[in-house]
């Protein structure tokens, strides 16, 4: 067993990673882990996608805590495995990657 860590700048780089291992390559959604890195909740280091400022019905905005990078853990078995999801989550803006195991 290995575990892929990886850290992105945006929630919605980490869910395009996540939605290419689990819809594309068949990596199990229970082996993936999506978080913030710090302890706060947090949309990432910059808003995009659905996290960007939307105006409310009173007029106010509503922007998504901005609080860190967003932490994504994935386990495999295989070195061979580790290495390929370690390329996805590079294409998908992930970096200071590490495997452990």
């Amino acid at each position: 067993m290995a575990t892929i860590n990886a850290t992105f700048e945006t929630r919605r780089e980490a869910e395009l990673a996540v939605e290419h291992l689990v819809q594309e390559h068949g990596i199990d959604r229970d082996d993936v882990e999506v978080g913030a890195e710090g302890d706060q909740n947090s949309a990432g280091v910059e808003a995009s996608g659905s996290d960007k400022e939307t105006e409310l019905e009173d007029g106010t905005g509503d922007e998504a805590a901005l609080n860190g990078r967003i932490s994504l853990s994935v386990t495999v078995d295989g070195e061979e495995t580790a290495e390929f999801v370690q390329g996805v989550l590079e294409e998908y803006g992930g970096d200071e990657i590490t495997i452990e195991g």
